[in-house]
């Protein structure tokens, strides 16, 4: 049996365009995933798989914006508390906890942290109960039920044009936000100069390299339409680190999706992937420098 996709915003025809490699800035490209009406290349020169010709960004926010926007909506608050309890363990993996403790010691105001892409602001919420100053952005109409639900402080615009001030966070969160943007490395250089210097960013996004999607290949359910890019765990610290960050650590979870196989089989892919740096899920720990 195979996977269900993650949820994403049906295939369409849209103007696309011709861009060099995110990473490198490549123009030499090879065939990587075939999928149901679209498809993957990868960069000769780094290996960085992306979607290409690409989307313009002005219809890729409109996807969210305004067509698809209450979908997608619905399917966080189906699974809010399933994906919280995932970023958990994945925060536990990375240390955070640790780094927390020394936050709130050290300081005489409550640290502040920015989710971007927060969807419905749950995280926002669990941060916020631990005594952090939290912002989020989030493009989405989920922005408006966070701030509605929880009275949480949501930017609904890209995080380039929020304007921040320099130096402003203690640390960022981006889970599974950095795949679906059409200029992950504008992006990153944006959380690099929001950061505190010494502060972290903690990279959540799906790993090319897993065992997941070494197995399904085009099958994958990580290769949807609304991912612009797939990293591996060398393409996104070579990204992060173009922007001028330090990488501390990379840690994975998930061997097989859940009814893909007996649990006994599952249970023990899990374990293996993990233990491997196999799993299908990523997170990237950064710190600036």
């Amino acid at each position: 049996m195979q996977p269900v996709k993650t949820w994403s915003t049906p295939v369409a025809e849209e103007e696309g365009q011709i861009v060099p490699c995110a990473l490198c800035g490549g123009s030499r490209f090879k065939p990587a995933l075939f999928c149901e009406g679209f498809s993957y290349v990868r960069c000769v020169r780094c290996g960085l798989v992306q979607i290409n010709p690409q989307p313009l960004a002005a219809n890729v926010q409109r996807r969210y914006r305004e067509l698809f926007g209450e979908d997608y909506l619905a399917y966080e608050l189906k699974n809010e508390a399933a994906f919280l309890a995932l970023q958990k363990l994945a925060l536990a993996d990375a240390g955070f906890f640790q780094i927390e403790k020394e936050l709130l010691e050290a300081k005489t105001e409550a640290p502040r942290a920015l989710d971007a892409g927060c969807a419905t602001g749950a995280m926002l919420a669990f941060l916020r109960e631990r005594g952090w100053q939290v912002t989020g952005v989030e493009i989405s109409p989920s922005a408006e039920y966070g701030r509605g639900r929880q009275g949480l402080d949501i930017r609904d615009t890209p995080l380039e044009e929020c304007r921040f001030p320099d130096e402003s966070f203690d640390l960022a969160i981006a889970s599974h936000l950095v795949e679906h943007l059409n200029n992950p490395g504008a992006f990153l250089g944006e959380i690099w100069r929001i950061l505190r210097p010494g502060a972290r960013l903690l990279l959540i996004t799906p790993n090319i390299d897993g065992f997941q999607a070494r197995l399904f290949g085009s099958r994958w359910r990580s290769a949807i339409f609304d991912h612009l890019y797939l990293f591996s765990a060398r393409t996104a610290k070579a990204m992060l680190k173009k922007a001028g960050f330090s990488v501390e650590g990379v840690y994975t979870w998930g061997g097989l999706a859940a009814g893909t196989a007996p649990l006994p089989i599952k249970q023990f892919a899990d374990k293996a992937a993990k233990a491997l740096g196999l799993g299908d899920v990523m997170l990237v720990k950064a710190r600036k420098i």
